[in-house]
């Protein structure tokens, strides 16, 4: 497995349509291994193939607590096929989009259905932290960011600011 670098907005890669995998084969397995331990070693909660330059449709999610076992999911070509009508707002940050974090508006509960890693077909039922954040990572693979739910200029000062960071840390 290997840590590999998470590209920052405005990165091209972050704003295009992912393309489905065919099937979660041998070289898919391990990118999603690979996104897994990628995805801990920044902190996250979350990644999505997008974030490492793969335009694919595949996604990491783990929101354990402090405490408890790791239990990350592997998602391929996941797609959210019921959300709840009730929506709550949840604060968001991304590790494209580093030290920023805002809140954002979602539905609280969604059905997913994907290909887990061993290419069997799965519907899993989300709410809470696990219902934002596939929500999240299912966006990266549609090239929206959690910025894009904001006002323009909200929107705007966080991308300066990463901006900012980024020709300040190079």
């Amino acid at each position: 497995m290997a840590v590999l670098p998470i590209l920052v907005a405005p990165h091209p890669v972050l704003k295009q349509k992912a393309k489905p995998v065919a099937a979660v084969d041998a070289r898919v397995a391990k990118l999603m291994d690979d996104m897994v331990e990628t995805m801990y070693a920044a902190k996250g909660i979350g990644l999505a193939a997008p974030q490492i330059g793969r335009s694919e449709r595949v996604i990491v999610v783990d929101v354990h607590e402090k405490g408890e076992t790791p239990n990350p999911i592997r998602l391929a070509n996941p797609e959210i096929v019921w959300s709840s009508e009730e929506k709550g707002i949840c604060e968001e940050g991304c590790l494209s989009v580093p030290e920023q974090y805002a809140e954002v508006t979602r539905p609280l509960s969604v059905r997913v259905r994907y290909l887990d890693e061993k290419n069997e077909p799965r519907e899993i039922e989300a709410d809470g932290m696990l219902a934002t954040c596939l929500q999240h990572e299912i966006d990266h693979l549609n090239g929206v960011l959690f910025v894009d739910y904001l006002s323009l200029l909200k929107r705007n000062m966080i991308l300066r600011k990463v901006q900012k960071q980024q020709k300040a840390s190079a």
